[in-house]
């Protein structure tokens, strides 16, 4: 089953096709790729690229595509399809493609994207593909369409809105950690004196609370989410005619 991301970014058509087609712009905000950098090429030639991606501190998995782009269409939409491959042995893709559409709607652009890949190592690849980095692979790429969302309507860069996601987990985390093990709990009733054995009587309901709260609380405005995208697509979609061009390219 193929990936679908769909995010509606309030934003100049033209200036988000360049924060997606330009590599050194791409690498800020797609939480997928450590590295993209283009190959030599002929001028107006689909292009050739390197992608890298850091999947530990001691371990970067790297591989190479090849993609194109319609910036002018008739129906005012534009198009980008990739398909990419990597011989790199402890990557679990072995060989992909996807497309990018750009729709404008209103004052804003439907920012959408549908890829797929083949997984390696046989069995154990496709059940850890299907359980673990399928669903990992799909909350990346929304998340990152929302962080590309904030940098484009609010302006808020890639590297800060990482730090405020990071800033909201730790609390989060802390909230957690204080709510499981009961720290500080005891400092809490006494701040009601003669009211304690009474609100001791509420604390499982009060913990319940914060922990739902901790959990299922929606995020600041600032801080990036994917669940703010779309993951189902609205009616069924087709890759473009641009992926069948790349065929044998990558």
């Amino acid at each position: 089953m193929g990936l679908y991301v769909e995010a509606f970014i309030r934003g100049d058509l033209d200036e988000l096709w360049a924060r997606t087609q330009d590599p050194a712009q791409h690498r800020r905000w797609d939480l997928r790729f450590t590295e993209i950098d283009y190959l030599p090429g002929a001028e107006g030639a689909p292009r050739r690229f390197r992608y890298a991606t850091r999947v530990l501190p001691f371990l970067t998995v790297s591989g190479t595509g090849v993609s194109a782009g319609e910036r002018t269409r008739p129906d005012g939409t534009r198009t980008s399809a990739l398909r990419f491959s990597s011989p790199h042995p402890l990557s679990l893709i072995a060989e992909g493609s996807g497309y990018w559409r750009y729709v404008p709607d209103g004052d804003g652009v439907r920012f959408l994207t549908g890829y797929d890949y083949r997984p390696r190592w046989g069995t154990f690849g496709g059940v850890a593909d299907r359980l673990v980095f399928r669903p990992l692979m799909g909350w990346a790429t929304a998340w990152s369409f929302d962080r590309l969302r904030l940098w484009m309507e609010r302006g808020v860069a890639p590297r800060r809105a990482l730090a405020n996601w990071c800033a909201e987990l730790a609390v989060r985390g802390l909230v957690l950690t204080a709510a499981f093990t009961g720290l500080g709990l005891g400092s809490f009733l006494r701040l009601f004196g003669p009211l304690a054995a009474t609100m001791a009587y509420l604390c499982p309901l009060l913990l319940t609370l914060t922990i739902c709260l901790a959990l299922f609380k929606a995020p600041l405005a600032c801080t990036p989410a994917a669940r703010r995208c779309l993951r189902t697509p609205p009616t069924r979609v087709r890759a473009p005619r641009l992926l069948a061009a790349l065929e044998g390219l990558s």
